[in-house]
């Protein structure tokens, strides 16, 4: 596409952004996660955000390659300072009700060759100094994330073409995934969440006991909470809004029992975990612990990752997504969790949302914890759906129902 069509599609991505990813109100402030190759789209989404009303935009940037080289050469026992005012900004926004927006975008193999140690001791006092204080403010503010199609990720994911010719190809993805080429994007995207939503209610009508997964290399049952919820395509906020958080979204959610995950699954996409890409994995889960686990590639990464805290080899979270989707029929590997986890049903090692269990919002974490909701310092998804994978749920008296086979819902609605 040329300059000017391409722009114009930047300006309806920011305004889906804006107006159904996030909803954005008159006089909230967002606060934007982003790097510094995501400028021109950021900068749609301001223009965008201030018509809405925004009060102010502000924007934490970010450039990848001086968090390698921090990797790469300072002394490691440096590699857990995280200033205090980092927090302070999150903080700030989040008792205020704004809105938050991440943009993910980062390159797949941005960690290639660092030791899987020292990423790790980055990682977790990231996790102990940033996202663990901030869940205390979980729910408060509507948040989104997005991607917008970075050179070093295009050139991942399209490794024959030139940087350029594939970032073009990227975007074009992007923009098909997340229905920015329909006439009307944003009616687009409220037809659609209608129909999430009419998943999630089928399921919550049914309160299954338990899931069982049976594909190729896996033969896994996880318990489900007696107070579990689905959710899907939209979350409401304490702030009072209701907005679209993952732009795509094709997945219905909900929490997995802590205690009561038994069997083996086996990833049928790569993990991109934060710039370490994990690939050919399967995991083997008794009492709910994943106890045994191998990896083609990234192993030691995943080792490391899982042993963040108690609770991280621990499920936080159950996703169906039909292969039927979009992002699946495209063909494209994108190893971006975002739009991977929308191709494929998946599974989430750690925290599970306190908004999974009914009233679990106003939970303390020990009566979350008692009625199986896992806490963790980690929430890392991985993919273990496809075209051959039959899910069936089960009720509390032993009877099963189908709600996939062959990787496509069972039922009508």
């Amino acid at each position: 596409m040329n300059e000017k069509e391409f722009n114009a599609m930047l300006e309806k991505y920011a305004d889906v952004t804006v107006k159904v990813g996030l909803n954005l109100r008159k006089d909230q402030r967002l606060l934007v996660r982003g790097l510094i190759e995501d400028a021109p789209f950021i900068r749609k989404v301001a223009e965008s955000a201030y018509k809405a009303g925004a009060r102010l935009v502000d924007v934490a940037w970010a450039d990848e390659k001086v968090g390698r080289i921090r990797l790469e050469h300072a002394e490691e026992e440096t590699l857990s300072d995280v200033p205090n005012w980092m927090l302070a900004r999150y903080e700030e926004f989040a008792k205020r009700g704004d809105a938050q927006l991440a943009i993910h975008s980062s390159d797949p193999a941005l960690f290639d060759g660092i030791p899987a140690a020292r990423i790790a001791i980055n990682r977790k006092a990231m996790y102990e100094k940033m996202v663990e204080p901030l869940r205390k403010y979980e729910n408060m503010m509507n948040w989104c994330v997005v991607a917008t199609a970075a050179p070093a990720w295009a050139s991942k994911v399209f490794p024959n073409l030139s940087v350029e010719a594939a970032q073009e190809k990227l975007w074009e993805a992007i923009f098909h995934a997340c229905r920015i080429d329909t006439p009307d994007p944003v009616a687009a995207w409220r037809e659609h969440t209608q129909k999430l939503i009419g998943y999630k209610d089928y399921l919550n009508k049914k309160r299954y006991s338990a899931l069982h997964y049976k594909a190729p290399g896996t033969d896994l049952t996880v318990g489900l909470p007696e107070k579990h919820l689905w959710s899907g395509a939209e979350e409401t906020f304490k702030n009072g809004i209701t907005a679209t958080v993952n732009i795509p979204t094709e997945e219905v959610f909900t929490l997995p029992h802590k205690d009561k995950a038994e069997g083996v699954v086996t990833a049928t996409r790569p993990l991109n975990m934060q710039g370490v890409l994990v690939d050919g994995f399967s995991v083997t889960f008794e009492n709910g612990r994943a106890v045994k686990f191998s990896a083609k590639k990234g192993e030691e990464d995943l080792r490391n990752h899982l042993a963040t805290d108690e609770n991280a080899v621990r499920l936080g979270e159950v996703a169906l997504v039909p292969n039927s989707s979009p992002i699946s029929q495209s063909g494209i590997l994108f190893y971006n969790t975002l739009f991977d986890e929308n191709a494929s049903c998946h599974i989430a090692f750690g925290n599970a949302y306190k908004t999974s269990l009914d009233g679990g919002d106003n939970m303390s974490d020990e009566d979350f914890t008692a009625q199986g909701g896992n806490k963790s310092l980690i929430h890392t998804d991985f993919m273990i759906g496809s075209a051959e994978m039959d899910i069936d749920g089960i009720r509390a008296d032993g009877g099963r129902e189908a709600i996939l086979r062959g990787g496509e819902w069972a039922f009508t609605l």
